[in-house]
């Protein structure tokens, strides 16, 4: 599989309560859940019209589950074992070394330097990755945002491993510089350094919802909370950021409210 451009690939759900989970995010975004029919761990596959998104894993009883914490995390696509020493020598770590997941891939669990956490991850076999789907297409992800220990350390970080480039740039004020940054040649995100009251970097993903007041509605009644939005965004689009029932962040994107 070519990984030149090193895009995202996947999108994972760490928590407590898979049941709770898939119920509250399915009705938000219309996904549907399929067992993944693995029988090491809980994992649950989530699919837009017939079409993979991402997953939904169980965290462990017991020991194995120690230290795990609930969250959003992306898979990027790279060589796994070339790649998880070059994040090291950038400054980063390694939480989970390179490991299979039995017909599937191989992944590591890594984070930049200042701790925001990622997947490194080559799937089986030489198949390209599917046809992105068009921008705003509902039920997709249509953003990535580092909220980075340093914004400008953090894209030198990221430019170096994956060969990604700088787009527009907008000033913030008190808030610093947004960095946008393409993959390919074309702006799927952006970097900034976090806010002063942000625990610790992470990334965040912004699903794409067809009408943002709606969603809002559709969180409310699945037992979630908006903590900031709806809000007008350069561009026309309309965001809002929230947590789950069980305290996870996300966040959504529509080009209308």
């Amino acid at each position: 599989m070519s990984t030149r451009n090193n895009p995202f690939v996947w999108y994972e759900l760490v928590t407590g309560n898979t049941d709770r989970a898939v119920r509250f995010y399915c009705d938000l975004y219309g996904w549907e859940a399929v067992d993944s029919g693995q029988t090491a761990m809980q994992y649950t596959l989530l699919k837009q019209d017939g079409r993979g998104v991402g997953g939904i894993f169980q965290i462990p009883s017991g020991d194995l589950g120690q230290g795990m914490k609930p969250g959003w995390m992306g898979y990027i696509a790279a060589d796994v074992d070339t790649d998880t020493p070059r994040v090291v020598a950038a400054g980063g770590k390694v939480h989970i070394p390179p490991s299979d997941i039995p017909g599937v891939g191989r992944f590591a669990g890594v984070a930049d330097p200042h701790g925001a956490v990622f997947v490194l991850f080559t799937p089986n076999g030489e198949e390209e990755p599917p046809t992105p789907v068009p921008a705003g297409t509902p039920g997709h992800i249509g953003w990535h945002e580092l909220h980075a220990g340093d914004g400008e350390e953090a894209f030198g970080f990221y430019s170096k491993l994956f060969g990604w480039t700088k787009a527009e740039a907008m000033d913030m004020g008190p808030n610093g510089v947004y960095q946008i940054f393409a993959i390919d040649g074309v702006p799927c995100g952006g970097m900034m350094t976090k806010m002063p009251q942000t625990p610790a970097p992470f990334w965040q993903y912004y699903v794409n919802v067809d009408g943002l007041d709606a969603a809002i509605a559709r969180v409310q009644k699945g037992g979630g909370q908006i903590f900031m939005g709806p809000h007008e965004v350069p561009g026309g689009s309309w965001i809002a950021n929230g947590m789950d029932p069980e305290g996870v962040i996300f966040a959504m994107v529509s080009p209308t409210r």
